[in-house]
């Protein structure tokens, strides 16, 4: 990338459902800190709320994925979706940053 630093974004979120405000809001950060990229995170199992009350983490996830395939700035990863247990922020940032290295 002609030497300089790789900027991503993330934006995570249960997503029941993904919605307009959530992509206006990636959109409008990923403008304003020129970030190459956004990277939307759906909660596989959030500790703060019931599953009986949001869609499956499966579903929340495709529907996160149909919702930003139109901008090449956004992607979608399943991180929290494929993690045992419940969804914490915490976790997934040191996740992400093994697959980032070098990006704070």
């Amino acid at each position: 990338m002609s030497g300089k630093a790789f900027k991503l974004g993330i934006m995570g979120g249960t997503f029941n459902p993904i919605h307009q405000g959530h992509l206006v809001a990636a959109e409008f950060i990923r403008d304003e800190f020129k970030l190459n990229e956004v990277l939307f995170v759906p909660s596989g199992k959030p500790p703060h709320k019931d599953s009986n009350e949001i869609a499956p983490p499966e579903h929340r996830w495709m529907m996160t994925v149909l919702a930003t395939a139109s901008n090449e700035h956004f992607s979608v990863s399943s991180l929290e979706i494929e993690r045992v247990g419940e969804s914490y922020t915490g976790e997934t940032i040191l996740q992400l940053k093994k697959i980032y290295p070098g990006n704070t």
